[in-house]
C-alpha cells in the first residue's frame, strides 16, 4: 500500500508539472500573437504546407518574392504571381503586401484553381508607418499609394530570409525566376537593380519621358542638401520596380532607416524633382544606393511597355524577354497597352467580378 501511495503522489506531481508547463507555453504563445509586428506589418495568412505533389515536382530551394497588391490593381499582382509560379520548378513563396480592406478579396481570388497551390503569406501594411515621411496633398489624397513604399521595409516583411526578389504588380515573367534570384551581388551591396543607361529598354527613346535615365531627372540639384551629396547629376538612374535584395547587408547597413531619413528630409526641404520624377519612391532609393548597388540582367526588366499604346519592341524581342514591365501610363489590364495579349494569358479572372469594373474604368481613362 505504501508503494501505491508513493506512485499516486508521483503521478500527481508529474501531472502538476505538465499543467504548469502547458500554462507557461500558452502564455508565451498569447504574447507572441498579441505583440504587434514592427512597423505595423501584420501577417494575415500563414504559408500553407506544399501539397505532396508539389513537394515531389519542385526543387527544395525556397525563393521569397515580395509583391504589393492594392485593391484597384489586384488583377495585376495575380497575373504577375501566376506567371512566376507557372515558369518555375523552384519552391517560390509569395509575400503579398496589401491593405486591410483588400485582404478578403485577395484571399478569395487566391482560392482560384490555377492559384490554390501557390505558397503565400498575406501581410497587412499599416499606412501610419509613413506619417511624417511623406507629404500628402489633401486635394490629391486619393492618389497617394502607401503600398509603393512596402519595398522599403523588406526585412520586416520577410524577417527570416537572407535574400528576396521584389517585383511590381505590372510585370509578367517569362522565364524561371530562380535565374533572377541567383543574380550575383558584389560584397557590401544590399541590392541589385537594372540600370537605365545600360538597360536594353533604354536603347529605345522614351517619347516625352525627358531625362528619366539620370539622377537629375529625380532630384532637385538646386537644393544645397542634394549638392552636398556630390552625386553627379548625369549618373544613370535605375528602376526599382524589379530588384534582388541581400537582406543580411540591408540590415547591417540599416537601409530602411536611411530611406526613411531621406523621406522625412524631403517633407521639410522638397528635395525631389518636380518635373520628371514619376515616383516619389525612386529618389530616396537613388540616394541611398548611389554607386552602391549591383546590376541585374536587363532582360529581367524589359520596361516602358506602358509608356505608350504603340508597340516599341519587336515581337521577337518581347518573346525573348525574361520579364516584361508595363511601367508607365498604359497598364496591360486596360487593354490599350502594348502586348496586353501576353498579360491576358496569365490573368486569372476575378471570382467576385470587381476587377472587371476597374478594367472598364481604366480603359475609359486611358482613352482620354
Amino acid at each position: 500500500s505504501v508503494n501505491i501511495s508513493i506512485l499516486i503522489v508521483a503521478v500527481i506531481i508529474f501531472l502538476l508539472v505538465i499543467h504548469h508547463n502547458f500554462l507557461s507555453l500558452s502564455d508565451f504563445l498569447r504574447r507572441e500573437l498579441s505583440d504587434p509586428s514592427p512597423l505595423g506589418l501584420q501577417p494575415i495568412d500563414l504559408i500553407p504546407a506544399a501539397p505532396q505533389r508539389l513537394t515531389d515536382e519542385r526543387d527544395d530551394q525556397e525563393i521569397s518574392v515580395v509583391i504589393a497588391a492594392s485593391d484597384e490593381r489586384l488583377g495585376g499582382a495575380i497575373a504577375a504571381m501566376n506567371s512566376i509560379y507557372q515558369h518555375t520548378r523552384s519552391n517560390v513563396v509569395f509575400h503579398i503586401v496589401t491593405l486591410n480592406d483588400t485582404v478578403d478579396h485577395l484571399r478569395m481570388w487566391l482560392r482560384s484553381p490555377p492559384l490554390k497551390n501557390m505558397r503565400h503569406q498575406i501581410l497587412d501594411f499599416d499606412p501610419r508607418v509613413l506619417e511624417g515621411k511623406v507629404q500628402v496633398d489633401p486635394q490629391k489624397a486619393d492618389t497617394f499609394k502607401p503600398l509603393t513604399f512596402a519595398r522599403f521595409y523588406l526585412p520586416n516583411l520577410v524577417p527570416h530570409a537572407e535574400k528576396v526578389i521584389y517585383v511590381d504588380d505590372d510585370v509578367i515573367v517569362q522565364d524561371d525566376i530562380v535565374e533572377l534570384y541567383n543574380t550575383p551581388l558584389k560584397p557590401g551591396h544590399a541590392a541589385a537593380f537594372s540600370d537605365d543607361c545600360d538597360s536594353t529598354s533604354s536603347k529605345v527613346a522614351v517619347r516625352g519621358a525627358g531625362n528619366q535615365y539620370n539622377y537629375i531627372g529625380f532630384l532637385d540639384y538646386k537644393k544645397e542638401t542634394i549638392r552636398k551629396l556630390a552625386m553627379k547629376a548625369n549618373t544613370c538612374s535605375f528602376n526599382p520596380g524589379v530588384f534582388v535584395a541581400n537582406l543580411t547587408e540591408w540590415k547591417l547597413q540599416n537601409i530602411t532607416k536611411q530611406l526613411e531619413k531621406w523621406m522625412a528630409l524631403n517633407v521639410v526641404e522638397e528635395l525631389y524633382s518636380k518635373t520628371l520624377a514619376g515616383s516619389i519612391t525612386t529618389p530616396p532609393l537613388l540616394i541611398v544606393f548611389y554607386k552602391q548597388h549591383s546590376s541585374i540582367d536587363p532582360m529581367w526588366n524589359v520596361r516602358h511597355l506602358g509608356s505608350s499604346a504603340g508597340k516599341r519592341y519587336s515581337p521577337q524581342f518581347v518573346e525573348a524577354a525574361k520579364l516584361l514591365h508595363w511601367n508607365g501610363h498604359f497598364k496591360p489590364w486596360g487593354r490599350t497597352a502594348s502586348y496586353a495579349e501576353i498579360w491576358e494569358k496569365w490573368y486569372v479572372p476575378d471570382p467576385t467580378g470587381k476587377f472587371n469594373l476597374i478594367r472598364r474604368h481604366l480603359e475609359a481613362y486611358e482613352a482620354k
